[in-house]
């Protein structure tokens, strides 16, 4: 299977017009249900003690985290979604003029946060099967380089890293060189594909893990994202804690989200059947969708886009045409199928 990935990382201009709202907006990877009951109920507790502030610095959400993990306190770090705490770890870590290596496309918020930062970025293209190309990143680190950042399962195209080429990766990197792994959409991983996080930042006091509520979670509104590693790197980045910065609600929300687990698991497979089921209709249309391991599907191609607007879907769109969807919604999902596989587009892609 051969897959058109786009040069540029930024997202295209928006065209700016009376039209109305899209039927369905795919554009974010949401999860497409509300927080469970459960959760609800803890989050509307705190409400009631609103005009309280929250902890100073945050204890709690790092020791409830740090158990659930399977580290020490001491070695997470928390903040306002995970690309807050990605921001803390930019500014933290990498000084103005120094360079952050990524695959590219990539989640745009790397990007972004480079500009933000004075950062410069090293967009590594992906390869062809819209895999993050490992070898080319590493011909790239040089003594400029003060972050490489990992995406796994990766952001658009959903694919993984090997556990073992992971593995090669991080002892090839210079060990004066920090790691971030994200994994926002680890939860959706097979279990043939989960790479022990705990043994790996063991091993490598380089690495960072990150990850969110965000996504499996259902509570992207709460804005809860975490970091574990060494303790060196993770006290710098603790640094720029930001005061009164974690909320009450999110340590009820985390509290209620790791009991209701089962629930949890039972959702995330609801999610990926139909993300499964979606990905097959569309590859019998001829479009040739990469496997996904996460909530959303790459839709590589020239108008695909265009397509999907037509039929008031909106969607995370490339500058080649190509587009990445959210899925588990039934509805939504429908529309898609409709939309995209009423005329077969084998001529754009081989699968």
């Amino acid at each position: 299977m051969t897959v058109r990935i786009a040069d540029e990382t930024r997202p295209p201009r928006q065209h700016v017009s009376s039209r109305m709202p899209p039927r369905f907006d795919l554009s974010l990877s949401e999860n497409p249900y509300p927080p469970l009951p459960s959760v609800l109920r803890a989050v509307h507790v705190t409400l009631a003690q609103a005009n309280r502030y929250p902890e100073f610095l945050p204890r709690r959400l790092p020791m409830l985290i740090a158990q659930h993990v399977g580290v020490r306190a001491d070695q997470v770090v928390v903040g306002s979604g995970a690309t807050g705490v990605a921001m803390q770890i930019m500014q933290s870590l990498i000084a103005p003029g120094a360079e952050i290596v990524y695959g590219a496309p990539t989640f745009d918020g790397y990007p972004i946060m480079c500009e933000m930062t004075g950062v410069t970025g090293v967009p590594v293209p992906l390869d062809k099967t819209g895999n993050q190309d490992l070898r080319a990143m590493l011909r790239v680190i040089d003594k400029r380089t003060a972050l490489v950042v990992l995406c796994r399962p990766h952001n658009p195209t959903g694919t993984v890293i090997p556990a073992d080429e992971l593995k090669a990766f991080l002892s090839s990197v210079p060990a004066g060189v920090p790691v971030l792994l994200d994994e926002a959409y680890v939860e959706f991983l097979g279990a043939g594909e989960f790479a022990d996080p705990v043994a790996l930042i063991a091993k490598h006091p380089n690495l960072l893990v990150l990850r969110t509520f965000s996504k499996a979670y259902g509570l992207a509104g709460l804005r809860i994202g975490y970091a574990f590693g060494g303790t060196e790197l993770i006290d710098r980045v603790r640094k720029l804690q930001l005061p009164f910065g974690v909320s009450a609600a999110a340590v009820a929300a985390v509290t209620a989200s790791y009991a209701a687990e089962p629930e949890l698991t039972t959702r995330i497979l609801r999610i990926t059947e139909a993300r499964d089921a979606l990905r097959a209709a569309l590859l019998t249309s001829g479009i040739a969708v990469p496997e996904s391991h996460a909530n959303f599907l790459y839709l590589p191609g020239p108008g695909i886009v265009t397509a999907l607007r037509r039929a008031g879907i909106a969607a995370k769109s490339y500058p080649d045409g190509s587009a990445r969807i959210a899925v588990g919604d039934p509805a939504a999902d429908n529309a898609v199928r409709q939309a995209l596989t009423a005329t077969p587009r084998a001529s754009l892609h081989d699968v």
